[in-house]
This record gives structure tokens, C-alpha cells and sequence, in this order.
């Protein structure tokens, strides 16, 4: 079929983004906490704060992403993420024309990049896949009304607002996490910790839905992984004096080891490598948990292009394109009645 006569899918990808380079790390934390889903406060008040954040947090964040190389690696992970999930659904969608498209929230390419490559493109049609497994009005809804606002070309879109218990997802986790484990040694007695990035309590009391999905996720790779692990949730990347969901990942690191458990640690909301996972896990938490005697400390990696997940998403993809629009999760999953941000529930 000539290329001209089949249907033209565009495929949206969105990320927080990273710094690509020194002189970005400022400007990048800037766009971050002006965002009013980081800090609700009005603009007149809200920019100031988000200077003066940037400029407090960014000699740290400096010495951070040079230990990555002076960037952040999200969006080259990203790209090879979208290589691989167009591959396979060039195969899954042989009528069809399929372009993938990266969004990032805080840094290059920005939503408004990605609006108009989609836009040239003209598509038919629109899936809106966040690479945020568990919704929160922190990530999803915030990229995802940045596209709104951007996006003004043609296409029926539907949005996949989150997946956490995605068979896929749980499938490509069990599977690092086990791999991490066997490269090892397969250390015992460990105790399996979760780590997700933290979020205010009065986020979630305002009815994010993000705590319940990350257990969502963590129960779903325990199940894969078999009854025999000793498992935890725990939150990391705390900012600020609010009180945040607990208990911290170092907290969880003190119990663990207090036990006289090894550690195996699991990204369980990171689906790419970046700061959080190559610094804050792989070097503070390590050097933290050594330093107190841990008999092992074993990270998995985050879930990359690992075919399990990318599977995933690829199924996500044409199965958001089988039903109406408007955004719905992306495998079986109901956010309670008081998870009042749920786009899904809003819609329904």
C-alpha cells in the first residue's frame, strides 16, 4: 500500500527531561519549579521562588549530573526507547504509518517541539503515552496539559494516563530485579526495597493517585518475583520542610540493614536512568548503606529498553487506538472513588 493511502499514526512520548549540558542545569531546574503542579502558588509569587530555587539548587545539581558527564542521559535512553517501541509496531500496525515523537516537561524538546513535528506530520490519529507508569498531577497531568496547550494540528487522540499494573511492566522489572540479583551472587538474607520518588502527603490527600499506584506496581512485580522475597516500599528525592510520603528510602535502608538484611533496590517509578537512580541510588544510598555495614547492596537497573516493557507499550499503543478517546489507563486498573485527580474517573 503506498505510504500516501495508509493511516497515519503519531505516537507521543513524555518525560520530565533532563539538563543537556552545564550552562542548562539552572534553567532547567527553573522551568521545573515554576511548573504550578510543583509549587500551586500564583505566578507573581511562584517565578521568584522558582529563581531563587534554581540558582540555591544549582551548584549541587551541577556536581550531580557531572558524575553522569555533565548531562542528564533521560533523553538519549528515551530515543532508544522510541526506536525500539517503533519497531515493533511497525510490525503490529502494517497498515499504517507510525511516527514517534519525544515530549519533555522541563527541558529540550518541549512540548511545543514535539506539537509541531507532530503537526507536519498530520495525523489521523494520536496516542499521548506518558513513560510515567503511575499517574500524579505532578508528571502526567502536567505533560499532558503542556501538550494540550501546544497542540493545535488534526488527529482523534487518546491518552493512556497511567499503567501500574501493567503485565509488561511488572514482567521487565521481575526480570532486572532478578538479573541484578543472580549477578551478585544472589546474596541472602536481603530484603527487596521499592524506591519511588516522594511526594507531599497534602498531594496525595488531595486525591493524587499516585501512592496507591506505586503499591499497585510494587505488588504486581512481587507477585511476578514469587512469595519468597521480603519486600518494602519506600520514597526518595525529598525537597523542602512539608511532610512527604514515608518512609524514606533511607529510612527503609536503616531498617533493612538494623535486620542484618542485604539490599536489593528497585527504581519501581523510574522507567530510565537519570540523577535519581545513578546518584542518589547508585552513590549516596550505596556509600549510606556501606557505611552502616550492609552485608550487600545490589541495584536494579531501571527498566531501559528491556523487551518485556517496551512489549508493554507497544500492546498500550494498539489498544488505545481500538477504543474511544479521551485518556484511560493502560491495562486493568480502577483508581478508587477518592482518587478525585484520576483523569480516567473524571471522564468516565
Amino acid at each position: 500500500m503506498p505510504e500516501d493511502a495508509r493511516r497515519r499514526i503519531a505516537v507521543v512520548l513524555f518525560n520530565l527531561g533532563g539538563p543537556d549540558s552545564p550552562d542548562a542545569v539552572r534553567p532547567f531546574l527553573f522551568n521545573l519549579f515554576r511548573d504550578p503542579a510543583i509549587i500551586g502558588t500564583p505566578a507573581i509569587v511562584r517565578y521568584p521562588l522558582a529563581a531563587l530555587i534554581a540558582g540555591l539548587r544549582a551548584p549541587l545539581a551541577r556536581k550531580n549530573y557531572g558524575v553522569m558527564g555533565g548531562a542528564s542521559p533521560l533523553l538519549p535512553e528515551t530515543e532508544r526507547q522510541a526506536a525500539a517501541l517503533k519497531v515493533l509496531l511497525a510490525a503490529a500496525l502494517p497498515d499504517a504509518v507510525v511516527e514517534i515523537t519525544i515530549a519533555m516537561r522541563y527541558w529540550r524538546p518541549f512540548a511545543a517541539d514535539a506539537a509541531a513535528a507532530v503537526e507536519a506530520f498530520a495525523p489521523d490519529e494520536i496516542v499521548l503515552l506518558p513513560l510515567y507508569p503511575q499517574f500524579s498531577s505532578t508528571t502526567t497531568a502536567s505533560s499532558l496539559a503542556a501538550w494540550a496547550a501546544a497542540y493545535r494540528g488534526p488527529g482523534r487522540t487518546r491518552a493512556v494516563c497511567c499503567y501500574p499494573a501493567s503485565a509488561g511492566l511488572a514482567e521487565a522489572h521481575a526480570q532486572k530485579i532478578e538479573a541484578a540479583w543472580a549477578a551478585a551472587g544472589r546474596p541472602a538474607p536481603v530484603r527487596l526495597i521499592f524506591s519511588a520518588h516522594g511526594l507531599p502527603e497534602r498531594v496525595i490527600a488531595a486525591g493524587d493517585p499516585y501512592q496507591a499506584q506505586v503499591e499497585a506496581t510494587a505488588q504486581a512485580v512481587a507477585d511476578r518475583l514469587g512469595g519468597s522475597w521480603d519486600w518494602r516500599i519506600a520514597y526518595q528525592s525529598r525537597v523542602g520542610p512539608m511532610k512527604w510520603l514515608g518512609p524514606t528510602t533511607l529510612e527503609a535502608i536503616d531498617e533493612a540493614v538494623a535486620s542484618g538484611l542485604g539490599i536489593v533496590i528497585c527504581p519501581i517509578a523510574f522507567v530510565s536512568e537519570h540523577v535519581e537512580t545513578l546518584v542518589e541510588l547508585d552513590r549516596d544510598y550505596k556509600s549510606h548503606a556501606e557505611a552502616l555495614g550492609c552485608s550487600a547492596y545490589v541495584r536494579a537497573p531501571a527498566l531501559g529498553v528491556e523487551p518485556a516493557f517496551i512489549a508493554g507499550l507497544a500492546e498500550m499503543v494498539t489498544a488505545a487506538l481500538a477504543r474511544p478517546g479521551g485518556p484511560a489507563p493502560g491495562s486493568a486498573f480502577t483508581c478508587a472513588s477518592g482518587w478525585s485527580k484520576c483523569p480516567a474517573r473524571r471522564a468516565a
